[in-house]
């Protein structure tokens, strides 16, 4: 039976009609003409091997190097190709959405990460709303520049969803697709995607696990640039922030503003002779403006945030029948035989 072609944007959420499996691995791909086989089947073989039903969703995101005609030789795996490279994020955002596995798994098909491990990751993610791949050592290109950013930005964003992220943008990971479907539109395009599933899931309490892993030296050319990438990756931290919590930006800033018009204006009473200077004015007014922002950023997030959410998952789940309160006898009201009349009724009859 051949496979049905269908353009991207007309892929539905759910298949109609299809069963529902465990798990879906979308792979995003872009000019991996050398590895795609050895890739997909290191994969394949890993699953086969375990319990879980499960589907391989490849996107090819306009790759140029002929890897969409290789991926078409591949049989066995779902695949969306685009015309035009869209970015990393693009295809992700459209894998999960056309996923039929309860649970979506993100990697990528560079030989980078440990794809043969794939199902332990599935299984860690029992009790969490999603696990990670954290890696612990760091194989990519520009290492002097990368590290220290990426360490930057990774502590930014542990400060400012107050939780201990120890990698903040790998590419492996395993989340419940229900729970990803309610903030997928928000994924951006580039290579930061990774980051905002991450910052979206902790932002609205559903828990996060990291799972260390050892990555590999990646096949083929990296399409990570060091200063684009790295500035997208620290807008898109402080951009979420705003949308979630914005109080965690706005807070510090405005008590430094207002720590500091304070200290000049002890300045300004103690050196000039209680003549407060135009600048400490100013300095009181800007953190009093970075308050009343920061008052509407969070109104603003809570109007639109949304009414419902997916429940988070639960290490254990007990359920029992409800408990309703016994019937007291005492408080029932009395029934009336009619068959048998009252002894004062027929008394009184026998006497007429």
């Amino acid at each position: 039976m051949s496979a049905a072609v269908r353009s991207p944007e007309s892929v539905p959420f759910t298949p109609p009609g299809e069963e529902e499996l465990d798990v879906s691995i979308v792979l995003p791909v872009f000019n991996e003409k050398g590895h795609l086989r050895q890739e997909i089947d290191r994969i394949r073989a890993a699953m086969d091997a375990a319990e879980f039903s499960y589907e391989i969703i490849v996107i090819d995101d306009g790759s140029d190097d002929g890897s969409g005609d290789a991926l078409r030789e591949i049989d066995g795996i779902r695949l969306i190709q685009f015309l035009t490279n869209r970015g990393s994020g693009s295809a992700r955002k459209f894998g999960t959405r056309a996923a039929r596995g309860k649970i979506v798994v993100w990697t990528d098909c560079d030989m980078s990460y440990p794809n043969d491990l794939i199902p332990e990751l599935v299984r860690e993610l029992d009790g969490y709303d999603q696990v990670v791949g954290a890696r612990t050592t760091e194989e990519g290109t520009h290492k002097f520049f990368r590290v220290p950013a990426k360490l930057f930005i990774r502590k930014l964003a542990s400060f400012l969803v107050q939780t201990p992220i120890p990698d903040l943008n790998s590419g492996l990971r395993a989340f419940r697709r229900d729970v990803a479907l309610q903030y997928v539109s928000q994924l951006p395009a580039g290579f930061s995607c990774v980051t905002t599933i991450t910052m979206t899931f902790l932002a609205h309490g559903y828990t996060v696990k990291y799972w260390p892993i050892e990555y590999s030296k990646r096949a083929g050319k990296s399409k990570f640039h060091w200063w684009s990438d790295t500035r997208r990756y620290f807008l898109q931290v402080i951009r979420m922030t705003l949308s979630y919590d914005p109080f965690r930006v706005f807070l510090p800033f405005g008590f430094f503003l207002l720590a500091l018009g304070t200290g000049k204006l002890i300045f300004d009473v103690v050196d000039n002779d209680w003549k407060v200077a135009i600048n400490t004015l100013l300095i009181f007014l800007a953190a009093f403006q970075v308050f009343v922002v920061g008052m509407l950023a969070d109104l603003l997030g809570r109007a639109t945030r949304a009414r419902s959410e997916v429940q988070p998952a639960a290490g254990f789940v007990r359920d029992v029948e409800g408990t309703y309160p016994a019937r007291s006898t005492a408080s029932a009201a009395p029934t009336l035989d009619v068959s048998d009349p009252a002894p004062s009724e027929v008394g009184s009859g026998a006497r007429r």
